[in-house]
């Protein structure tokens, strides 16, 4: 009888300690690296707890699908989006375009993101809600700063690049602004309002902007006037920017023209003293 009183005690006590370091396991923060990574790779889409952004709120996604499927989803969303899954189709439908893939992402890291989720989404304090953003209102003043940031002539406070080497506004005239990024006439209407588009400049996702951003990011003042002159832009009722290709092609040509011409005004003696000798000494 003993034995098997041994046995049993033995076994209750190794069931308790198993559920006990489970516990421990499941009540472990999420490491700095994790938090780091999500607020860079996933912060200006989603919040865990905050409503909705660009992308889903996050918050209790493990109980809406299995880890499986949102492995298969986070490493190649269009990908399963275009596989007519009914799910990634609604979450498609809601955003109105397609989640960006994180360029080498792994499953382990992906686990990793899983696990903050979960632990955010219980936390009594989470720390990507969404929360802190200021509410005040936006003034003249706001948009003026943010003209004058978005086209370099003034300096962001962490020395970032201005907007304008990237991105065009239809507001901006002349020969407009770059061409790498997204047209951002219609930003504040497509991503619906300030408050997505204040976590989209808090992190931008981008492959180009992140590495960038990171080291030089924005404050909260810089975004503020950004959004303010986003928000005019998408006000002002035009869709695009105006192609100027035709423009610059033209002013291009022009350009190389004058500069024919005056090579040709500079050079004109040169080619007189060439060929005059030479002529003057044939008809003697």
């Amino acid at each position: 009888m003993k034995p098997i009183l041994h046995t049993l005690l033995w076994s209750l006590c190794s069931l308790s300690l198993l559920a006990a370091a489970s516990l421990t396991a499941q009540a472990r923060p999420p490491s700095e690296e994790s938090i780091k990574y999500f607020r860079q790779n996933c912060s200006s889409c989603h919040t865990i707890g905050g409503g909705r952004l660009a992308g889903p709120d996050l918050k209790d996604v493990g109980k809406r699908r299995d880890r499986k499927w949102l492995t298969k989803f986070i490493k190649d969303p269009k990908g399963v989006i275009d596989s007519g899954d009914p799910y990634a189709q609604k979450i498609y439908k809601e955003a109105r375009t397609y989640m960006q893939a994180i360029p080498g992402i792994t499953d382990a890291r992906i686990a990793k993101l899983l696990d903050l989720i979960d632990a955010e989404s219980v936390a009594k304090k989470p720390l990507f809600a969404g929360a802190g953003e200021s509410k005040r209102p936006l003034t003249a003043a706001d948009i003026i700063l943010g003209d004058k940031l978005f086209r370099g002539e003034t300096s962001f406070e962490s020395k970032a690049p201005p907007c304008i080497s990237c991105h065009t506004v239809s507001q901006l005239g002349g020969l407009g602004g770059g061409r790498l990024g997204p047209d951002l006439t219609t930003a504040y209407s497509r991503l619906e309002g300030r408050r997505a588009l204040s976590a989209w400049l808090s992190a931008p996702p981008s492959i180009v902007m992140q590495p960038i951003y990171a080291k030089h990011p924005i404050n909260e003042d810089e975004r503020l006037a950004l959004i303010a002159y986003l928000k005019k832009s998408a006000e002002a009722g035009d869709e695009f920017a105006k192609s100027v290709t035709m423009q610059f092609l033209l002013a291009g040509l022009l350009l190389a023209a004058l500069i024919l011409v005056l090579f040709d005004y500079l050079w004109r003696f040169r080619y007189r003293a060439v060929r005059r000798p030479l002529v003057e000494s044939l008809t003697r």
